[in-house]
């Protein structure tokens, strides 16, 4: 669906990513590097994709590699649907999300709060055509999973004690994943569940202005390529 070179940061965190989606979800992905996350899924894991615009049973491009240009998704992007995918308005694609309808929503950020607030839409000063489908994403999906580089351009982390963007919604995160480390919301905080191989804890929190805890036993770093 989404074509362009990857870094070996992004590969490590989709990768990772790759674990949190379960055969037979039905999962939204946002705009940018969670439109690559489906070609990193086993071949065999049964998913359906939703896009807001007004389908399900998104897939990639044909056979031959090509994506079929009258089929779009919310991203603009040329993409082609499987069999089994079904057409509908955008009245219809919303009740299927704000009805709760969607198991997982893998969408991308400027900031997580230790809270679990998300900031993904709207960086003051600059040119934002709007919120789109975000809002209702972000407080809707069963489960909200953000991918993410670990450090802004300033080096700083994107996971942050407060949010100081414009929130997309308050308390919607349940899991962060970055290249160095994934973070789980447990009783309403942040707190660190595993780590890369490559990083130990105080690389794993480098750049975190934050109070974050630890889960009492890490979870493995694996993935399934």
């Amino acid at each position: 669906m989404a074509k362009r070179e990857l870094t070996s940061a992004e590969l490590t965190l989709l990768k990772r990513a790759a674990r949190e989606v379960r055969h037979g979800m039905v999962v939204n992905l946002g705009i940018g590097l969670p439109q690559f996350l489906p070609e990193h899924l086993p071949a065999d894991t049964d998913v359906t994709f939703h896009s807001e615009n007004g389908f399900v049973g998104m897939g990639e491009g044909n056979p031959e590699g090509t994506p079929d240009s009258d089929v779009i998704d919310a991203g603009g992007r040329a993409c082609r649907v499987v069999p089994g995918a079904a057409f509908f308005d955008s009245l219809t694609s919303f009740a299927i999300v704000r009805g709760g309808n969607l198991d997982l929503a893998v969408l991308g950020a400027f900031e997580v709060s230790v809270s679990g607030d998300l900031a993904n839409w709207k960086i003051p000063g600059k040119l934002t055509p709007g919120m789109g489908g975000g809002m209702e994403l972000a407080q809707k999906a069963n489960h909200v999973l953000v991918i993410s580089h670990h450090l802004d351009k300033r080096g700083r982390g994107k996971l942050v004690p407060q949010c100081s963007l414009p929130l997309t919604a308050p308390a919607c995160v349940g899991t962060l994943i970055t290249e160095r480390a994934v973070f789980r919301r447990v009783d309403g905080r942040m707190q660190l569940a595993s780590v890369h191989p490559d990083f130990d804890r105080e690389s794993a929190l480098e750049g975190i202005d934050a109070d974050v805890p630890s889960a009492e036993n890490l979870e493995p770093w694996e993935d399934k390529s």
